[in-house]
């Protein structure tokens, strides 16, 4: 009897000894929450708030078309060059992008010739923001 005890023991120490301690996952930060900026095309200029004093990280960048005719919306900067899409009169786009540091430019066109270039619109990216492994209720 004392025998079975002695191996039973054994053998749960052995189990635990097994599934403690190993360093078989790497303990990484996770990304920065993802930040939330607004926009609007206006007939002369493409305007986004806040746009200083931004970390770099992951952003959504919801930007509402306030004229009367559809508009493509790009982001440039860095080595980012990306074609959002075309947003219609009265209608909203989203661009997700994570941003390194640097300076980038949200810019809206228009098929139509146009006598005066809308003014893009500056966003300035600084040093990382904080990672998000305090933050609770995240999915």
């Amino acid at each position: 009897m004392g025998g079975r005890i002695l191996a039973t023991a054994a053998a749960a120490a052995a189990l635990l000894g097994a599934g403690c301690g190993d360093d078989d996952f790497e303990n990484t930060a996770r990304a920065p929450v993802r930040s939330q900026l607004s926009g609007v095309i206006l007939k002369d200029r493409v305007a986004v708030s806040p746009s200083h004093d931004l970390g770099a990280g992951p952003y959504a960048i919801t930007i509402s078309n306030q004229t009367g005719q559809p508009h493509t919306v790009t982001l440039e900067g860095e080595s980012v060059r990306q074609n959002a899409g075309t947003v219609q009169p009265q209608d909203t786009l989203t661009i997700h992008r994570t941003l390194e540091p640097g300076s980038y430019e949200v810019r809206a066109g228009s098929e139509e010739a146009q006598r005066k270039e809308i003014e893009p619109a500056t966003l300035d990216i600084g040093a990382d923001r904080r990672d998000s492994n305090s933050d609770l209720m995240l999915p």
